[in-house]
């Protein structure tokens, strides 16, 4: 049997070269549509969506009980592991075949595990049992650090070291479309004595990749490369909305609070570890020399590009205004997993970790409006007379991000979220 990654395979399906779901990519979401069927375990492939409750009902996927894909999230088929994940990917891979006839070649079949992806109504994937967001672009570090603490203090001592991380909120993580209410907070400008409660007014989008924990770890216990490499099921582009003034006052002593806590977007499809190995490459040199836990035997990066596109009111079409890449990243997904157990702290099903704003070296490659618009001092203009230094009510936002294959691309599809007033 061809590996599902070969990019040589062709579904039955006609799928677009610039689909970002080909069937070398195969990701999972969870899904409903107006037949009154509850929300559901799916694979996307080109402009469908393949009910894998609907195969399974048909003993078509081995080992597998249709309870499985019936759940409202994808953490029963994250906890059967690293070899049922491999091999229901391998199966779905061959049914979708352009040369293998069993789906191909079934009407009946076809019609009911095939719905269009126009028709379907796109849920949370996954349960989020913890949340933990890392801060692991060097150049965003940078960025930030120069415009706060000066260009010779811009990087922590620590920073060298080990992924820096802080504890999230796991209960207002959301999927892509859920509109995001400006939050209220205490503020207090350099410029005035005492802190005053309102909405914020300096909101912000951070561009993350969201690493998807598909298996646990012991309390007490240390996680090798290999390891924690195994429990990665797969990604999906995190946006965390970050209130930038109520995150200024707070933040000392212990870091980001109510700042960070009030939304987390998260795309509806998660593309698997397994979708994503052809792109997989060495980061940036890691200088001074991690201690021995963290150091790193393979390539644990991933040439993945990044869009974010936004769209203000009255605007016809969002505007691109930051294109990065994923390989940038200076501590990878693996090295973060690996330090968070370090303690010996336990690792769920269904845990999610930020990777940490990506920016890369170019002024186009940064992954925050702080620092396209440099702390506000350079607005951004998104049309004729539509300028932006922080998000405003009513504007939209839309990130993407994909690998490049030859003749075809591994993506995630889309995340958007547009903001409400605080009302």
């Amino acid at each position: 049997m061809p590996h599902p990654n070969d990019p040589k395979l062709r579904s039955f399906i006609p799928v677009d070269p610039a689909s970002d779901f080909p069937i070398q990519n195969l990701p999972y979401g969870v899904f409903s549509t107006k037949d009154g069927l509850a929300p559901r375990v799916g694979v996307a492939i080109g402009d469908y969506v393949l009910d894998l409750w609907q195969l399974a009902q048909d003993c078509r996927i081995d080992g597998i009980e249709p309870g499985v894909f019936a759940a409202a999230t994808l953490n029963p088929f994250m906890a059967l592991g690293p070899k049922a994940w491999s091999k229901t990917r391998a199966r779905i891979s061959e049914l979708l075949r352009d040369d293998y006839p069993e789906l191909r070649d079934n009407d009946e079949l076809r019609r009911r595990a095939l719905v269009p992806m126009a028709d379907v109504k796109m849920h949370m994937p996954i349960a989020v049992s913890g949340y933990t967001d890392f801060y692991s672009s060097k150049e965003h570090a940078t960025n930030v650090g120069v415009m706060f603490r000066g260009k010779d203090n811009a990087l922590q001592p620590n920073w060298l070291h080990m992924p820096i991380g802080y504890n999230g909120r796991a209960s207002t993580v959301v999927v892509s479309g859920t509109k995001v209410k400006r939050p209220r907070g205490q503020l207090k400008p350099p410029n005035v004595e005492l802190p005053s409660f309102g909405p914020c007014k300096r909101l912000d989008f951070e561009l993350e990749m969201g690493v998807v924990v598909g298996q646990p770890s012991r309390m007490g216990e240390m996680l090798t490369e290999a390891q924690a490499e195994e429990m990665i099921f797969g990604f999906t582009i995190l946006n965390d909305w970050s209130a930038r003034d109520i995150q200024q006052w707070e933040y000392v002593p212990l870091g980001p609070f109510q700042a960070k806590a009030f939304a987390t977007s998260i795309s509806p499809w998660i593309v698997t570890r397994e979708a994503l190995e052809p792109f997989r490459l060495h980061g940036p040199r890691q200088e001074p020399e991690p201690l021995a836990y963290l150091k790193q035997t393979q390539p644990n990066n991933y040439d993945l590009e990044l869009d974010v596109a936004l769209r203000a009111p009255g605007m016809n079409e969002a505007r691109s205004i930051c294109r990065t890449n994923f390989k940038y990243m200076y501590w990878s997904s693996v090295q973060q997993l690996v330090h968070h157990a370090s303690s010996g702290c336990a690792m769920n099903v269904g845990d999610l970790l930020g990777s940490g704003t990506i920016s890369g070296p170019e002024k186009d490659q940064r992954g925050s409006l702080l620092e396209i618009s440099w702390n506000g001092t350079e607005p951004v203009e998104l049309a004729a007379g539509v300028k932006r230094s922080f998000l405003e009510d009513g504007d939209s936002l839309v990130m993407r991000g994909w690998c490049q294959g030859d003749g075809y691309r591994v993506g995630f599809g889309e995340i958007e979220g547009t903001i409400i007033p605080a009302g």
